[in-house]
């Protein structure tokens, strides 16, 4: 089935439906790359450098899915210099941004950073230097402004669970979900970025940016998908095992224990029964 005709409103019912459904402590996020910031920005989404602010993109997405907030991230906004080079912004070389990260010492040294910029950052960097977008658009899903290139959602473990059953349970090849870790970008890239340029779900497990200055709790987790994606969730949430799979709340196992669990439950046990046939016995005479 394709979902390539569907309106801002679908998206919108989509947001609230899989919110109330999964009962998402935020909202789902509506993620738009966009190339002309004349135009592409609708009233009523802000842009941080307007007040005289910055802002991360980690931090726009936590406005967004916790504070209903619509922004609009560029590189003028962005403190958050390397999201900025990878989204394709701004013209650094692949040497330079690698000798700006050896200056952070993420990884052990020069030759450490090369082979992470090699295997990361190359091909990506190009591709999207192609496409010449210039900023990005962030929104709660439920409110969006603009048919989203992406959708996260950030949720706890069990739910992160359901929506991978639910992306799973044809086993499609479009649906399948591909992911690889190192501890940063996580938002920023896999949140939107990743998903909308290779068109593949990504799981998110929170980077240092997310947890340092992104508002990100300890309990969070995420994924990332193609925009369409999330009606294919809604149709498939919860089917797989005809029941028997996670539910809202957690069905977890309940263990069927007796007073044998502890000596101090035995030997109580023992006392009440003792004193209960002592009643029973008196109650009869």
């Amino acid at each position: 089935m394709s979902y390539k005709n569907k309106t801002i409103e679908d998206y919108r019912k989509a947001g609230e439906e899989i919110f109330n459904t999964m009962h998402l402590q935020t909202y789902p996020v509506a993620v738009k790359y966009i190339k002309d910031l004349e135009t592409e920005i609708p009233p009523g989404v802000e842009r941080p450098i307007e007040k005289g602010e910055k802002m991360a993109i980690c931090q726009a997405f936590t406005y967004a899915r916790r504070w209903n907030k619509k922004l609009c991230i560029t590189a003028d906004d962005n403190f958050c210099t390397p999201s900025s080079v990878a989204h394709g912004w701004v013209p650094l070389t692949l040497e330079e941004f690698t000798e700006s990260q050896v200056r952070q010492k993420w990884t052990k040294d020069v030759q450490a950073e090369k082979r992470r910029a090699e295997h990361i950052y190359k091909s990506n960097f190009k591709a999207v230097i192609e496409l010449a977008y210039r900023g990005v658009i962030v929104a709660p899903l439920y409110d969006t402004p603009v048919i989203p290139d992406a959708v996260a959602i950030f949720c706890d473990g069990p739910q992160l669970t359901a929506v991978i059953h639910a992306l799973s349970y044809e086993h499609k090849r479009k649906y399948r979900i591909q992911s690889t870790f190192e501890g940063f970008g996580e938002t920023c890239s896999k949140g939107g970025m990743i998903p909308f340029i290779m068109g593949k779900a990504q799981i998110i497990i929170p980077g240092m940016g997310d947890r340092s200055f992104g508002g990100i709790q300890n309990h969070e987790l995420g994924i990332g998908m193609p925009g369409e994606f999330i009606f294919y969730v809604l149709e498939n949430l919860y089917q797989t095992g005809a029941g028997q799979g996670l539910k809202f709340p957690l069905r977890t196992l309940i263990p069927k224990l007796d007073e044998t669990l502890t000596p101090g439950f035995k030997f109580m046990r023992q006392v009440i029964d003792e004193k209960q046939a002592d009643m029973a016995k008196k109650g009869e005479k």
